[in-house]
């Protein structure tokens, strides 16, 4: 993964929830778009599929969903 190709996303506590994430990080519109994509098998988590909306990330944790990357940076 290059820096191109991942973003960046600072984030105010230790951690946050992956469909927080996702809506913070604009890869998806609302809660219901992060729920499908999810639930889809659509979202990848340090490379490897995530199916809890609920997953804590921390800093460090990539997040990739249709190609784009997102990579927590810390508080």
């Amino acid at each position: 993964m290059s820096n191109r190709d991942s973003t960046e996303i600072s984030i105010r506590d230790d951690m946050i929830r992956l469909g927080q994430l996702l809506k913070l990080a604009s890869l998806v519109e609302d809660g219901v778009e992060a729920a499908e994509v999810i639930r889809n098998g659509l979202v990848q988590v340090n490379g490897e599929i995530e199916e809890r909306r609920g997953r804590q990330l921390h800093a460090g944790d990539t997040v990739t969903v249709n190609g784009e990357t997102v990579r927590i940076a810390a508080p």
